[in-house]
This record gives C-alpha cells, structure tokens and sequence, in this order.
C-alpha cells in the first residue's frame, strides 16, 4: 500500500472504533523502528486523534504473548524446512501463547471450532486444508522434520523442490528501460545514501541487541563513508557526524572505509539512535509500488565538538 493509502485506511480505521465498541488486536514486529515512512504513518495517526479530540489508550487485556523461549509449535524457513519448537522454559506470569490469545477473542467474539488445547490440533486442521502439509503431524516432526510438498503420511517430504523444471513453469523476462531514482545527488545533497543490514544484528534489534557478545562486537549504529569523501569533509575515523537528508537527520559516529565507493554512504537500521529511516526517500515505483528506500541523496557534516 502507498503512504496515502495507508494514512487513509488508518483514519477510517479509527472513525469507525470511534463509533462502535468493536476491539482491535494490533501485532507488529517493530515495525515502527525498521520500515522507512512507519513514523509517518504513526504521526499522522495521531494527528487525526488529536483533531477529533480522541484520546489513544493501550491496554493489555489480562495477559501478555510469550517470549520465542517459552514458545511451543512449529516454524518453517524457507527452505520449506518444517521444524519442532520446544519450550525452553515454563511461562513466566500471566503471559500466554498468541495463539491462546488469538483464540480466546476469537471465542469471545462468537467465532466456533477456536477451543484448541495444544499446537498440535491446529497442525492437524491444517493439514486436514492445505495439501502441501497433507502429511505433516507432530509425531512425524519430532525426529528432524518435514519438508513441504509432503501431501501423504507416508510421503518422506520434498528436499528439492524443482527437479528437471520449475513446478510452477519457466519464468517470463521482461526488459526494462532504466529509469533513474527519484533523488538524484545535487549540490545541496552531494552524497547517495543505501541502507543495508548487519551480519550482528537483526531488524530492530529486538532480541540482538540484548545479546552482550554482539552488542560487543557491534554496539552501535555508524555511517560508512569512503576515505577520500571524508578528507575533502575534514571527518576523521570514529568522528561524530550528522547525516541529512529532505526528511530529517541523524546523529552518528563516521566509519572510513574504501568498501563504500567515493560519493555513496551506507547506514544500518538496527540502531534507534541512529534510525536510518528517518532519512530515506518514500518515493514509488510506477508498477509494483514499491518505496526508493535504499537511494536517497544526504549530506554529512561534522558535528563540533564531538
């Protein structure tokens, strides 16, 4: 969805809490510090509350989810790979499973067949649904798993997907006319930046950055900029700079090294003190409407004193 769309659909969203009593069960995975615009949409959010006089409350309804470590179930990579996850400890307090949850206000709210006691049921029913997972039960998985298609219980699963040919058929190329991006570098804003991850980290770092051994190995966000920008920008390795773009800026330590190429910067956006995002341009491309999040034009300037 576009920025204009999902600004939209929230207002609408909240004008029609506003007239019924109906519940609304938000799950994120931090979006709010990893996908470029969410600070925008959260803004404009709260601006429309703030026009209607509505006052946002949030509340935990008895009981909060679990931690991956007091998590039971399953979990497929994408490798099709479908694996057994145990429990590693017992549920501390009152915090239950999603799933529980989820069924529990499904009950509430009238829905039938959510009375589930164990993960296990809910695998069943799907593979009673999905063919592909036709023979998958948990006593099958308890060894070393399944690999989908595995549509019988006595098919061993699918290690390679395609054999000889693709199972949904060939692929259609398609040339393309380049088209430049939308921000191009200009005197006001002479560098490029891209964003990328961290082999330490993940997203927002909600489970990484608790870890003490990655936290040492990379305990904060930087901005790589090559040797020779850096000269003409008087910036020193480990020097406090202030990245800018049209949208905003960000505080960060300079890293110098030959791997960004003269001109381009690069950022993580793990790091909520130096969120990159902030800086990244929402612009979309004509078809598939996807946002220009990994080239905007910036500016570095060392931050005196620091």
């Amino acid at each position: 969805m576009t920025f204009e769309k999902i600004h939209k659909r929230a207002v609408s969203e909240w004008e029609a809490l506003q007239s019924s009593n109906k519940p609304r069960l938000l799950v994120g995975a931090g979006t709010c510090g990893s996908a470029a615009g969410a600070l925008d949409v959260l803004k404009a959010i709260n601006e429309e509350l703030a026009r209607q006089s509505i006052e946002a409350i949030v509340i935990q309804v008895g009981c909060m989810g679990l931690c991956f470590a007091e998590k039971d179930g399953t979990f497929t990579n994408t490798e099709r790979h479908i694996q057994r996850v145990r429990k590693a400890i017992e549920p501390i307090g009152n915090s239950k499973p999603d799933w529980w949850i989820i069924c529990q206000l499904a009950m509430i709210m009238g829905a039938q067949n959510f009375d589930f006691e164990h993960p296990s049921e809910m695998m069943d029913e799907i593979a009673m649904l999905t063919p592909s997972y036709g023979g998958v039960t948990y006593e099958r998985l308890e060894e070393c798993g399944l690999q989908w298609p595995c549509p019988t219980k006595d098919h061993p699963g699918t290690s390679i997907l395609h054999v000889g040919r693709f199972v949904c058929g060939l692929g259609r190329f398609m040339p393309l006319q380049y088209r430049p991006p939308a921000e191009l570098p200009d005197k006001e804003y002479p560098l490029i930046l891209t964003t990328g991850r961290s082999l330490y980290h993940y997203h927002t770092g909600t489970m990484t950055r608790k870890v003490t051994g990655l936290n040492t190995i990379e305990p904060e966000g930087v901005v790589e900029i090559n040797p020779s920008d850096a000269s003409s920008l008087k910036i020193k390795d480990g020097d406090k700079v202030k990245v800018i773009s049209r949208r905003g800026d960000v505080i960060v330590k300079a890293r110098l090294t030959e791997k960004s190429p003269p001109k381009v910067v690069y950022m993580t956006f793990h790091f909520a003190e130096s969120a990159a995002n902030i800086l990244t341009n929402t612009a979309l491309d004509p078809v598939a409407k996807i946002p220009e999040f990994k080239v905007c034009a910036v500016r570095i300037e060392r931050v005196k004193g620091k």
